[in-house]
């Protein structure tokens, strides 16, 4: 079973829930898709025993081929290439623009020419390891590069389905959060109750809600703010998985690189219980 953490905004919790929720199953997969800033590490503390490259292919132009028919600039949706023609005897060019091109290859399949080969790009690192009986995988894309959906497509490869895997999705609801809950069975949303937090908590619903994919909340700091994400959950038939208060002695654990379930043990049941909960109803709406 995949169960995504999302939340429509930063600073929500939603990699605590991730993490706290991990350390309190068996059998499980973590997978940090958060590579811009991937951080469960630093909770998790796992021994990191492998790292692999992360790399998309790029086209390079053989100018002494090319025609300068401009069919890739054509099929190219992302504008990754210019096709300048020649004119007054003059040769053309063509210009890549690598930070845009998502490596899909359409340019060197429709080259008329066969005047484009794909070339590695590194744009980041995967590492992989673990802790205890948890399998650990992160990626860790480049300083300076501009997408991030290409990096954690291939960390979700070594997805394990043999476990219950733990996805610690990107804050927002743009691509690259989009790219890491596809596929899953269950989302939890991570929010809380602030005029900021439920306006982005409507909009990670209606993401999820077009991709089809089941989900629930989880209100962090609960007893701060207003009652309006209550509300809206109720309006909406929402389930409400688990009200966790503010608290200073969360903070300092927090601060500390401590996991919740280390400082309040009481936790794991509560985690134990909502995951069986999430069980229960992703396989009824498997049967369905």
């Amino acid at each position: 079973m995949v169960i995504s953490v999302a939340s429509g905004k930063g600073g929500t919790g939603k990699t605590t829930i991730a993490v706290n929720l991990a350390l309190s199953l068996k059998n499980v997969q973590f997978l940090d898709c958060d590579v811009e800033e991937p951080n469960a590490h630093i909770f998790l503390k796992p021994q990191i025993t492998g790292e692999q490259r992360a790399v998309i292919l790029v086209p390079e132009v053989d100018e002494e081929k090319c025609a300068y028919c401009g069919k890739c600039q054509e099929v190219c949706v992302y504008h990754a290439i210019a096709v300048l023609p020649g004119n007054n005897g003059k040769r053309g060019s063509v210009l890549i623009f690598p930070h845009l091109c998502h490596g899909c290859g359409a340019c060197s399949l429709f080259c008329p020419q066969g005047a484009i080969k794909e070339a590695d790009k590194d744009i980041g690192v995967i590492e992989i390891g673990g802790k205890d009986d948890m399998q650990f995988i992160h990626g860790r894309l480049n300083i300076g590069e501009a997408m991030s959906p290409p990096l954690i497509r291939q960390v979700k490869k070594y997805i394990n389905p043999t476990k219950t895997v733990i996805v610690d999705a990107p804050p927002g609801t743009s691509c690259p959060v989009i790219t890491a809950v596809k596929g899953s069975d269950f989302c939890i949303l991570v929010t809380e109750p602030t005029p900021f937090g439920l306006n982005d908590l409507t909009l990670a619903v209606e993401v999820l809600r077009k991709l089809q994919i089941p989900f629930g909340v989880i209100i962090n700091r609960s007893d701060i703010g207003d009652g309006k994400v209550e509300d809206y959950c109720g309006k909406e038939g929402i389930s409400v998985l688990m009200r966790i208060p503010f608290s200073k002695e969360i903070a300092r654990a927090y601060s500390c690189g401590e996991t919740l379930v280390y400082r309040f043990p009481d936790l794991i049941k509560e985690f134990r219980n909502m995951f069986e909960r999430i069980t229960t109803y992703a396989d009824r709406k498997s049967q369905e």
